[in-house]
């Protein structure tokens, strides 16, 4: 016999086989070999009935083989889920076994079911199924399809989850009766998919099912499906042209016989709102617009109760956080934004880049109130480079000074020159650092510690080029909180060479320091005089900063295959789990003032613990942070023609 999963017949067969139609308790067999004598031995037995209702002592009624194959806790029922027609087959194997024959199999399927038997060819032995209405060949691996070896009674076919490139082979003797067609989840991909869905193929179609595939043009797509006159079940979602904003709206007005579109009704307050937006198809944008939004971040330890207090030759230790999330890169829309600035981190070398931004020396002399202004800021848009303050020599020390966690003291100057070395190092950096294959990584601004971290960040993200986009919404984004920790060294001035004065006298000696003295002290009294009251020292313009050293304090997968299948937001947040402890935050409620962040009842006690907080009511909070996404999606004919004056 034929191996199964080559074709669709040998699948069939394999599944009659399964059913054991011909073995205890069906068909015919010891069990029940007196119901099927020969005709002139039965009429020969009919002269002694009684003999004949008796039976032999070994055979079973047909009541108590019915009961074998029927009651769930028989070892010969059939599998949960079974097709009425498998139950009605074993049935009819042990009424009447002697009717199971080829002919009658093939004339009484009206429906076939070859659901993930690894089927890839659809040979002509289908043909022997004169009244098939039904074929269902989904989760299979089939390509093409020849529309010749369909039975022509065909009103329903179902090829899901199949790798079907073109609709064009299903054209060339497409079954004139069918009413659904299902290819979803399939690889259809290109413009001119649109010629094989129009009325001249497909006359009787009512119901058509293309959702996740690889379909860009709506347009042409609405165009063709417009001549289905008998079309009023749609499904496109899934596909690239369902991320526009119009994409509803336009289908809608265009398809005005369409009752449900995506698995929604399509109701008639709809069909007003949208009324005439398919006359200003040419001037709307073929684009999906992306809003991005980041919340608080909660949870985080303040890592600097851990540090010991700085000396006067340091190291003054800062710490500062953000949030960082890869996005799909769109070289139509977002690299003529920012130009060659992304193009080092979307396609990074084989090994994997530590994306770092080291902090030039002319920021290094920056003021505290830089920082503070910095922080103040509302958050914007910035891809995290290595490219935007360094140059490569740079990134190789700060690649070595993350890596081997040398002494702060040791000179940063000597950068790695072999390949071969920095190669060695890259594999011990942290991946989540990264973007993915074909992203840009995006961050937020950088925020001193607090118990709950505000981010106030918000991007819309506009891309043109929708497969990949598809591609990564399947993927979904990978959200990410990182620590960055800096060090500070005070700068040691050069030693001034003085050449010593020549000895003199003891009285010329004394006569010289005293008059030096006195004017120096007058010297200061007209300094002070000039400048007015002492300012404070700014302490950040005579310290070095070393490059900053990262570390993931959490990472996630944020699903976004939502926005595929309907949904316009995506919101959730990103639980990455405790990181604090009991210990730490009472070293920082010993360290920190009382805030309006920290729980008034956590008050500190004699001993310097929180009184009153019981060991055993600790709960710390889990570090979480606020992701969400949404798909712009027009309600409106207005908000439709709005998107085109943007």
């Amino acid at each position: 016999m034929e191996a199964p999963g080559g074709t669709v017949s040998a699948a069939v067969r394999e599944h009659l086989r399964q059913l054991c139609l011909h073995e205890f308790p069906c068909g015919a067999g010891s069990w029940n070999k007196s119901r099927f004598l020969p005709q002139t031995w039965r009429t020969w037995r009919e002269l002694t009935p009684r003999e004949e209702e008796a039976g032999s002592p070994g055979e079973e009624t047909v009541e108590d083989l019915l009961g074998l194959v029927c009651s769930p806790q028989s070892p010969w029922a059939l599998a949960e889920g079974s097709s009425a027609e498998d139950r009605f087959l074993r049935e009819l194997a042990i009424r009447n076994p002697l009717m199971l024959k080829d002919a009658f199999l093939f004339s009484y399927f009206r429906s076939l079911r070859v659901v993930d038997r690894q089927v890839s060819v659809v040979d002509k032995d289908l043909l022997k199924f004169p009244k098939l209405e039904e074929l269902v060949l989904s989760a299979n691996q089939i390509k093409e399809i020849d529309a010749v070896n369909l039975p022509p009674t065909l009103k329903v076919l179902e090829l899901y989850g199949n790798a079907v490139t073109s609709l064009e082979c299903l054209c060339a003797r497409p079954p004139p009766r069918l009413q659904h067609l299902g290819l979803g989840h399939n690889k259809l991909l290109g413009p001119l998919q649109s010629l094989y869905v129009t009325s001249e193929h497909w006359p009787n179609l009512v119901s058509l099912d293309l959702s996740f595939n690889d379909l860009t043009d709506l347009q042409g797509m609405v165009a063709s499906l417009g001549t289905l006159q008998h079309l009023r079940l749609l499904v496109l979602q899934g596909n690239p042209l369902a991320l526009v904003p119009h994409y509803r709206g336009f289908t809608i007005d265009s398809l005005a016989r369409l009752c449900v579109l995506d698995d929604i009704t399509v109701s008639s307050s709809e069909k007003h709102q949208f009324r005439g937006l398919r006359h200003s198809a040419d001037f709307l944008p073929h684009e999906a617009q992306l809003v991005v939004t980041i919340g608080n971040v909660r949870g985080v330890l303040d890592a600097s109760v851990l540090d010991p207090e700085p000396g006067p030759q340091g190291p003054f230790i800062s710490y500062s956080y953000y949030v960082t999330y890869d996005f799909v890169e769109d070289e139509e829309g977002e690299g003529r934004e920012y130009g060659g600035v992304l193009a080092e981190i979307v396609k990074p070398s084989p090994s994997v880049e530590q994306l770092e931004e080291e902090v030039p020396e002319e920021a290094a002399a920056g003021t505290p109130a830089d920082d503070e202004a910095e922080d103040s800021d509302s958050a914007e848009s910035l891809p995290t480079t290595v490219s935007q303050s360094q140059s490569p020599s740079q990134s190789a020390e700060l690649e070595e000074s993350v890596v081997s966690g040398g002494s702060p003291s040791t000179s940063l100057r000597g950068s790695i020159d072999s390949a071969g070395e920095l190669a060695k190092l890259r594999p011990r950096m942290d991946p989540r650092l990264c973007p993915s294959p074909g992203t840009v990584l995006f961050s937020t601004v950088r925020k001193p510690w607090a118990d709950v971290m505000p981010c106030n960040y918000e991007l819309q993200h506009t891309l043109r080029d929708l497969v990949p986009l598809k591609a990564f919404l399947l993927a979904g984004t990978t959200v990410t909180i990182v620590e960055e920790k800096i060090l500070s060294w005070p700068t040691v001035p050069p030693p001034v060479d003085n050449p010593l004065p020549a000895k003199k006298g003891k009285g010329a000696k004394d006569k010289k320091g005293k008059e030096e003295k006195d004017k120096a002290a007058k010297e200061e009294k007209e300094t002070k005089a000039q400048k007015g009251p002492k300012k404070k020292k700014e302490v950040s313009k005579d310290l070095r900063q070393d490059p900053p050293v990262l570390r993931v304090l959490g990472s996630g997968l944020v699903v976004l295959e939502p926005l595929l299948a309907g949904e316009s937001l995506v919101s959730t947040v990103c639980n990455f789990g405790v990181i604090r402890t009991l210990e730490s935050d009472r070293m920082t409620l010993l360290r920190v003032p009382p805030l309006p962040a920290f729980p008034t009842e956590m008050v500190l006690g004699t001993d310097g613990h929180a009184a009153g907080a019981d060991d055993s009511d600790y709960q710390p909070e889990p570090l979480t942070v606020e992701v969400q996404i949404q798909l712009n999606q027009c309600r409106s004919k207005e908000e439709a023609l709005r998107t085109i004056l943007v």
